[in-house]
């Protein structure tokens, strides 16, 4: 009976010394895991970067520094050449943010249910901005009926105030028929095309392209009516260093306002990107508004005067009225959910 009692005690305390040894190995195994995920968890910025910077204070590995700085992790910049592939870089999780305009950044939402955690400040000190037709003085259009069979000056392609909110104001009103099937969005095209006599849709890189494009564009009488934001002239025009085909600001004039523009949103995709990570990139966003390096970043790199932090159904819910009026832009991001 003795003997059986020492064999069951040996046997106990055998059973206990591989149980502790083995609960010491996956302690140690997940403290050296957790150890692993901190030194190698690097974060990703979807960036559209350039083959030469002329100004080093424009390169956006400046950013990256500061927020690997601000974060206490490695910051990368993951290179991206337009919208799209930013989209593609939050989708697939090659980049944990990525800076869109309006219309991305709500195409982004629909699409994938991405979301908004901050936004750059316009240069009226909001998170938004008018979107507006300008038109010479002596051109006699005065109204949006008045714009029909002229020559019209885009910002791009699906660009916000250049494209989404005139059409989608001016198709709403009735003002313009879509032309095509609705349920299609290469429809806009035709129904622009259809309208206007002739429309100037560039590229980015083109002469005509972006805001100072669609202003030079009307400036030197290529175009009847820029669409523009309110403030274009002034940010391209109104400056001692303004380009050479530039005019004065007394040959033009605004049509009525077609509505507000939300600015560039900071936007994070949820399913790769996890609270904590997204908490921790909007501290350091807003930290650049707190000192002079910071400030400096947000206008040499992100051409703004500051950064808020906000969230998608505030920013981005009210731009759905001239997004729904586009042909083909329902159909085209409910197809993309479903997939």
């Amino acid at each position: 009976m003795k003997n059986k009692v020492i064999i069951l005690v040996t046997a106990i305390i055998i059973i206990l010394f591989i149980s502790n040894n083995k609960s010491a190995e996956g302690m140690n195994e997940a403290v050296e895991a957790k150890g692993n995920t901190e030194k190698t968890q690097v974060i990703n910025i979807a960036f559209e970067i350039k083959d030469d910077y002329t100004n080093p204070d424009t390169n956006p590995e400046v950013l990256a520094k500061y927020l690997e700085e601000a974060l206490d992790m490695p910051v990368e910049i993951y290179p991206i050449t337009n919208y799209s592939t930013a989209i593609e870089a939050l989708r697939y999780g090659h980049a944990h943010f990525a800076f869109l305009d309006g219309g991305a950044g709500w195409l982004g939402w629909k699409q994938h249910g991405f979301e908004v955690i901050a936004a750059d400040l316009k240069s009226n000190g909001q998170s938004y901005y008018t979107a507006q037709a300008m038109v010479k003085k002596n051109s006699g259009i005065k109204t949006y009926s008045d714009l029909e069979g002229k020559t019209s000056c885009h910002t791009g392609w699906l660009k916000s105030a250049g494209m989404i909110m005139p059409m989608g104001t001016m198709i709403g009103k009735g003002v313009v028929d879509v032309v095509g099937d609705k349920d299609d969005l290469e429809s806009l095209r035709y129904t622009i095309e259809g309208f206007f006599g002739n429309a100037i849709i560039p590229d980015s890189s083109d002469i005509y392209g972006g805001y100072a494009g669609a202003l030079r564009c009307l400036s030197d009488g290529t175009g009847d009516v820029a669409f523009v934001k309110s403030t274009t002239w002034e940010d391209y025009c109104g400056k001692e260093d303004a380009p050479d085909w530039c005019i004065s600001k007394d040959n033009f004039e605004h049509l009525e306002a077609f509505g507000s523009v939300p600015s560039h949103p900071v936007v994070i995709n949820p399913e790769k990107t996890d609270k904590r990570i997204a908490r921790m990139l909007t501290r350091a966003l807003l930290s650049l508004n707190d000192s002079e390096e910071g400030l400096q970043i947000l206008s040499d790199i992100l051409e703004t005067d500051g950064i808020i932090a906000t969230n998608t159904e505030d920013h981005l819910g009210a731009y759905s009225l001239a997004m729904d009026n586009i042909p083909g832009m329902v159909a085209y991001t409910t197809s993309k959910i479903e997939k």
